[in-house]
């Protein structure tokens, strides 16, 4: 049997993988997942396709934080990474400096391991609370390192319908796809 590339081993996760939403929020009425909860649901898939699974952060002026998600074949060296970047809010009341740049930190990781994975966040808060503006899309468009991702998935077999079941997808960039 062929090895597997590394952009192969992530496209059969993308697809394999389910985290859960296990945190509630009782204020808001809605369940979320952390990166703890992915990054759980990641661990049956490290031994499995023999990768490992790194982030790292770097702070960034004007109080943001840099969230690299990275995987990499154990074997090859071999390596995909996507990014994430967050603001610290340090007006944010009833929060201690360090828990502000922690739930910042917190925030960049989910989704670095979000845009890696192409985990679809439409049904949590941060997707569908709308502040009291309306009506807010279900599904993100899929635009810029999402559409980068999506565009390897199907190249390395995966199936569109896939993606569109977690993205509104364009004509022009449907095109990309097919």
């Amino acid at each position: 049997m062929k090895e597997l590339s590394i952009r192969q081993k992530l496209a059969k996760i993308q697809v394999e993988l389910k985290a859960t939403k296990s945190k509630r929020n009782k204020f808001g009425n809605y369940n979320y997942r952390s990166a703890e909860d992915i990054l759980e649901a990641l661990k049956p898939f490290i031994a499995k396709y023999d990768v490992v699974i790194t982030i790292k952060e770097k702070l960034l002026p004007n109080d943001r934080i840099k969230s690299t998600a990275t995987i990499t074949d154990a074997d090859t060296g071999m390596y995909e990474w996507a990014t994430a970047i967050v603001g610290v809010d340090l007006q944010q009341k009833g929060m201690a400096t360090a828990q502000q740049f922690g739930s910042a930190s917190s925030y960049g990781k989910k989704y670095a391991l979000g845009n890696l994975f192409l985990i679809d966040d439409t049904a949590d808060a941060d997707a569908t609370n709308n502040h009291g503006k309306g009506n807010v899309s279900k599904k993100p468009e899929l635009t810029g390192e999402a559409l980068k991702k999506a565009i390897l998935f199907v190249k390395n077999g995966g199936d569109v319908k896939a993606i569109q079941t977690k993205y509104t997808i364009s004509s022009a960039n449907l095109k990309k796809l097919q």
